[in-house]
């Protein structure tokens, strides 16, 4: 929606219906226009921006995002919040992200509000205000050639930066805690039991089924990959590190993005989940993905020092073992069906391949991944 300034006050903005200069640039519901108008209080009563264009961005899971257009031709992104209930996490996941910004990590930055704050709370709607980062693409299923070493090397530096949060300090926690298998199996287990009572399956729905079996019958081979890790990292983490998170410009990190609250969590499953990027491993095909990951690895090592051998060493057991636990996105029918989409049906089957073809071959890509890094 674009707004003439004349037509807007401090205090409300009020839609001009006849005016040539207003037009709707997708499809809005009452409600979503109702969302756009108090964005635009809030943006003019707590930022003092005058926005002459709203326009909705359909991602986004847990917060409704618009990307801005000032008066002036800048451009900004807005995160709404859908609840009030859970600002003191989102304020700590605004917080890390600008804590990561100022130790030299690639983000995108938050506005203060007039107040100073990093959420705008006093509106009809708690919001964020961040920079646009123009001319770019996420690193979901584009990961290749130089690109690698670029997402190794952002992700060193956020780790190496993210381990001097006062949150917590990195300890070594035993290795075989990354997933627990008996609670796996159990999810597994209940997954199974609701397709099987379901009627009718559709298409994705029968997949799904087929594919959680396969992933039930292999977990006695988790447990085996859980047994044999070595004590690893546990530090304050980026918590939602996946590709679409890592925003690219042609071969460089633009970017990091969308931090969770700081929590601390394994190492190697934050290495393994963004180097293991479902689509990314698909289009790639097993070897030259290998050899994107090892240049990952050793641009991570080199951005991060002091990062012990075994976390990235031991990267590929760990992401293998807990994407193989994991029961979504092949329980979404089942426990969250408002997210089944064909991107997600996409995503499931892409990220079911890798899990079973790094089981498959983990001896040889460990050893590929070993010799590199010695």
């Amino acid at each position: 929606m674009r707004f003439d300034e004349e037509t807007m006050s401090t205090a409300s903005h009020q839609p001009c219906l006849g005016s040539p200069t207003e037009t709707v640039a997708a499809p809005s519901t009452p409600g979503e226009q109702e969302q756009i108008m108090a964005v635009a209080d809030t943006l003019v009563l707590g930022y003092g921006l005058h926005p002459a264009e709203i326009t909705r961005i359909p991602e986004g899971t847990a917060t409704d995002n618009y990307a801005i257009v000032d008066q002036t031709g800048r451009r900004y992104f807005v995160k709404v919040y859908r609840t009030r209930s859970s600002l003191d996490l989102e304020l700590a996941s605004v917080e890390l992200s600008e804590y990561a910004a100022d130790g030299g990590v690639a983000t995108a930055r938050a506005t203060r509000t007039r107040e100073h704050e990093l959420i705008a709370t006093h509106g009809r709607l708690p919001i964020s205000l961040w920079s646009y980062v123009p001319h770019t693409e996420t690193a979901e299923g584009t990961l290749t050639g130089a690109r690698w070493a670029a997402v190794g090397a952002a992700m060193g530096r956020l780790h190496s930066r993210l381990a001097t949060h006062p949150a917590a300090a990195p300890t070594l926690e035993p290795g075989a805690a990354v997933c627990d298998v008996a609670t796996a199996r159990s999810r597994f287990d209940r997954l199974i039991l609701a397709y099987q009572h379901r009627p009718r399956l559709g298409e994705f729905e029968t997949w799904a089924l087929r594919a959680a079996r396969e992933r039930h019958a292999v977990l006695g081979d988790v447990e085996r990959i859980l047994a044999s890790l070595p004590p690893l990292t546990v530090q304050v983490m980026h918590g939602d590190l996946a590709g679409p998170n890592v925003l690219l410009k042609n071969d460089d990190v633009a970017a990091i993005v969308d931090f969770g609250p700081p929590t601390p969590d394994y190492l190697a499953w934050e290495i393994m989940r963004l180097g293991c990027d479902p689509k990314s491993f698909q289009s790639n095909g097993v070897e030259r993905w290998l050899k994107g990951y090892t240049d990952l690895a050793l641009a991570y090592q080199d951005a991060n020092p002091t990062a012990p051998a075994d976390d990235l060493l031991s990267s590929l057991r760990v992401g293998c073992a807990a994407m193989l636990c994991s029961t979504f996105p092949l329980s979404a029918p089942v426990e969250r069906p408002h997210l089944v989409d064909a991107a997600l049906e996409s995503y499931a089957r892409a990220r079911h391949e890798a899990a079973l073809t790094l089981l498959e071959q983990l001896p040889a890509l460990e050893a590929a991944l070993y010799d590199t890094l010695h």
